[in-house]
């Protein structure tokens, strides 16, 4: 068994991770933290966590470190680096949700979040966590930079056509949109359910955080410098996550042999799926699991073709993924702790 904290335990990810973690068979938490809810019990934050004997919120500082084996950060992205910073070299593991260490180049974090990044060195030492395409890295590794929502999202359906080099990595549109948990737990009034409710609408137009990330994964794997249009929209469900990708095919590339690649890449994959042709990935049939459903189709302007795919936000988008890549630091069956099926209706 492994002793483990969620640090920021009561957002939604946080929450997310105890249901998790929860269900983990080498799991045992021991600790929960949170700035403004400290001092509470769990129950009181959540009440469908009534039942569980969880222990009560307390700040970072009150953690006995002596006796954790790996911390789960769900912080604010800004207040990630500093406290893990602080602690990482109490615990052999840490798994961070925020955006802190994802970008490996700090000048384009500063671009991209507003803010510097303290912590240069750590920068390097952090594996980014796409989980089917880091396995190698992951192992026995001591930071774990989680990739956002929308780059899972859109990277689990775009990277074995550029790893094939089937498509043309500097003409790629992605045509996103999220259930409204991807803004997290806040008391906002865009956020209320009369502002939300009976609507769509996008949002960060040509700016969002996350299209820089896009753009490293996919120069990293292409070797080409990337830079992909991106838009996302908020509408009106609690969770759940769509990616439409438009791309321009290879010269002498046809949907079917994408359809081929990625079947052949995803087979053996637990919570990828490559939809048969025809069948368009719904949000509702991935609900609240890890799981992730890609569709692959003929455009109807020759030469082009669009993938689809769909998660769960705050699962495979998020602490599902957290967990599958400790597992993986650990060399565990990647599906401990993941193998509650989808919800539905």
């Amino acid at each position: 068994m492994k002793n483990a904290v969620i640090l920021g335990a009561s957002g939604y990810t946080g929450a997310e991770a105890v249901r998790l973690i929860m269900g983990h068979p080498k799991l045992n938490l021991v600790g929960l933290t949170g700035h403004s809810k400290a001092g509470q019990a769990y129950g009181e934050i959540y009440p469908n966590y009534r039942h569980l004997d969880l222990p009560d919120v307390v700040t970072a500082g009150e953690i006995d470190w002596t006796n954790v084996d790996v911390a789960f950060a769900c912080l604010p992205h800004g207040a990630s680096q500093e406290t893990i910073a602080g602690v990482i070299d109490n615990v052999d593991t840490i798994v961070d949700l925020s955006a802190d260490f994802r970008l490996k180049d700090p000048a384009l974090y500063q671009a991209t979040y507003g803010r510097p990044h303290g912590f240069h060195d750590l920068l390097g030492q952090a594996v980014y966590g796409l989980t089917e395409y880091a396995r190698q890295d992951l192992s026995g590794a001591g930071l774990v930079a989680c990739p956002g929502c929308y780059p899972t999202c859109t990277l689990l359906a775009l990277l074995p056509a550029i790893d094939a080099d089937m498509i043309d990595v500097t003409n790629i549109i992605i045509d996103a949109k999220s259930g409204v948990t991807g803004a997290g737990r806040k008391a906002l009034a865009s956020l209320s359910y009369s502002e939300v409710s009976d609507g769509a609408h996008a949002y960060s137009v040509g700016t969002h955080r996350h299209a820089p990330e896009i753009d490293q994964m996919i120069t990293h794997v292409s070797g080409i410098e990337a830079e992909v249009s991106f838009t996302p929209h908020l509408i009106p469900m609690n969770r759940g996550m769509i990616a439409t990708c438009y791309v321009e095919l290879g010269d002498g590339v046809a949907v079917d042999d994408i359809r081929a690649v990625y079947v052949d890449r995803y087979e053996n994959e637990p919570f990828v799926h490559v939809e048969a042709e025809g069948v368009i990935p719904q949000t509702r049939h991935i609900r609240a699991s890890n799981h992730c459903r890609i569709g692959i189709f003929a455009d109807r302007r020759k030469g082009r073709a669009i993938i689809i795919s769909v998660i769960d936000n705050l699962t495979k988008g998020s602490s599902g993924q957290a967990l599958q890549n400790y597992n993986a630091t650990q060399g565990w069956d990647e599906t401990l702790g993941l193998k509650v099926q989808p919800v539905f209706p």
